[in-house]
């Protein structure tokens, strides 16, 4: 019997595949799951073209206080289970109010400056220009990768 590390028996292939959404929640947070896949594509070797860490995995790692290197030496040998209980364990104390606010802002975070915004709207209007409703990063994402968003009635729009 070999001692093969538990990230190859759930290798995760960006190329082919996409990584979860930023939207399920693990361990309490969201995008935690979506960070588990796109560090397990680096570890393989086929991330396609994810970035880990992102700018967004880099504001949960600010948040929780853990490193990408801590999380990808968990993530090298655990189950998903494991790395959100580990995560769960590791991370800062935060209250679940302040937990729920920082989900509900990942959720609903979209471009902060000029450059951002024309890069956004560009992005959601070579997927679908309909969809002027889509205002989230974490939207965005989704329509990118084939997952179906809600319309979103008032939606402040993403002007470029």
């Amino acid at each position: 019997m070999t001692d093969t590390p538990t990230w190859v028996t759930l290798r995760m292939d960006l190329r082919t595949t996409f990584p979860r959404s930023v939207g399920e929640k693990a361990g309490g947070y969201v995008h935690l799951l979506r960070m588990i896949d796109k560090c397990r594509a680096v570890l393989a070797g086929t991330e396609g073209p994810y970035i880990y860490p992102c700018p967004m995995d880099r504001r949960l790692f600010e948040f929780t206080g853990l490193t990408p290197e801590r999380f990808t030496e968990a993530v090298s040998s655990k189950s998903d289970s494991e790395v959100a209980e580990w995560f769960k364990e590791q991370a800062a104390p935060h209250t679940q109010a302040e937990i729920d606010a920082w989900n509900e802002m990942m959720g609903t975070r979209g471009p902060d400056t000029e450059e951002k915004k024309a890069y956004f709207k560009e992005s959601r209007d070579a997927i679908d220009p309909t969809r002027t409703d889509i205002t989230s990063w974490a939207d965005l994402l989704d329509l990118e990768e084939q997952r179906a968003v809600p319309k979103r009635s008032g939606a402040a729009q993403v002007k470029g």
